[in-house]
């Protein structure tokens, strides 16, 4: 009879700031490839579709920072989640037109889009799990925790 060694699962650690969530950081991660990518955008789109991609990749990620500072009311915080959902979407859609037009490869375009897909996920999987974000009751003082 052989034994299977036992695998330990690392307890998952616990966040003490938004900087410390998944989420934001491959949000944070993702604006960085979007600015670098949209340099090599021609001119006249540097202040058209550039722009879009900055402007929602960079709103998806502050929202998701945003909901953690409002994490004392669950609607407040589903809210801002939902928000930052429709930012990382609206990222995506903006891929497409960056496709479009050849400023981007087929293979760029799926690490981009896989990419933010896997972002958009880990905010839903937040919103599903409000409860777990949102412990305590609307009036603790989180002055003293």
């Amino acid at each position: 009879m052989t034994s299977t060694p036992t695998v330990m699962k690392k307890p998952n650690p616990i966040a003490r700031s938004f900087r410390d969530l998944i989420a934001y950081q491959r949000a944070r991660a993702g604006v960085n490839v979007i600015f670098e990518m949209t340099k090599c955008f021609p001119k006249d789109e540097r202040f058209e579709l550039a722009s879009q991609m900055r402007r929602s990749a960079r709103a998806a990620k502050a929202m998701i920072a945003a909901a953690w500072a409002r994490r004392r009311y669950k609607a407040a915080f589903i809210s801002k989640l939902d928000e930052a959902l429709e930012e990382a979407v609206e990222t995506q859609s903006w891929f497409d037109d960056a496709l479009d037009r050849n400023y981007i490869s087929p293979a760029e375009f799926k690490q981009f889009d896989e990419e933010w897909e896997s972002i958009g996920a880990m905010i839903q999987g937040m919103i599903n799990r409000a409860d777990s974000f949102c412990r305590f009751a609307p009036d603790t003082n989180h002055r003293n925790l």
